[in-house]
C-alpha cells in the first residue's frame, strides 16, 4: 500500500504561481512514478505531469509545458508540482497518483489504469 496526502492547493490570481506537495508513505517511494491529475467540473480526469523514479524523465500534457514543473525528493518521499503564470482554465481538483514501475526507473507512464494509488486531492481555484 501507498498513501498519498496532497497539500498546497488554494485561490490564486490569473498569472500567479501556486505550488502543490504529495507526501507518501508506506512501499517504498523509488519504485513509483509519479503522477498529478486534475479534475474540473464536468470534465474527465486528466494527466497533467509525471516523473519517473530517477527524475531523469518528466512528461507534461501540452496545456501546461512551460509553465508547471514537477519535481520529486526521494529521501523525503515528496513529490511537487510548481504551477506558474496560472489560468482560470487549471482550475480543478489536482491529485497525486503513484505508478509501480519497478525496475523501469526512468519510465513516465501515461495511461491512467498505470496508477495504482491515489491521494484525496486537493482544490486549486485560478481567479479572472
Amino acid at each position: 500500500q501507498v498513501q498519498l496526502v496532497e497539500s498546497g492547493g488554494g485561490l490564486v490570481q490569473a498569472g500567479g504561481s501556486l505550488s502543490l506537495s504529495c507526501a507518501a508513505s508506506g512501499r517504498s517511494f523509488m519504485s513509483y512514478a509519479m503522477g498529478w491529475f486534475r479534475q474540473a467540473p464536468g470534465k474527465e480526469r486528466e494527466l497533467v505531469a509525471v516523473i519517473s523514479v530517477n527524475s531523469a524523465s518528466t512528461y507534461y500534457t501540452d496545456s501546461v509545458k512551460g509553465r508547471f514543473t514537477v519535481s520529486r525528493d526521494n529521501t523525503k518521499s515528496m513529490v511537487y508540482l510548481q504551477m506558474n503564470d496560472v489560468k482560470p482554465e487549471d482550475t480543478a481538483v489536482y491529485y497525486c497518483a503513484a505508478g509501480y514501475t519497478g525496475i523501469r526507473i526512468s519510465w513516465t507512464p501515461t495511461d491512467t489504469n498505470a496508477y495504482g494509488y491515489w491521494g484525496q486531492g486537493t482544490q486549486v481555484t485560478v481567479s479572472s
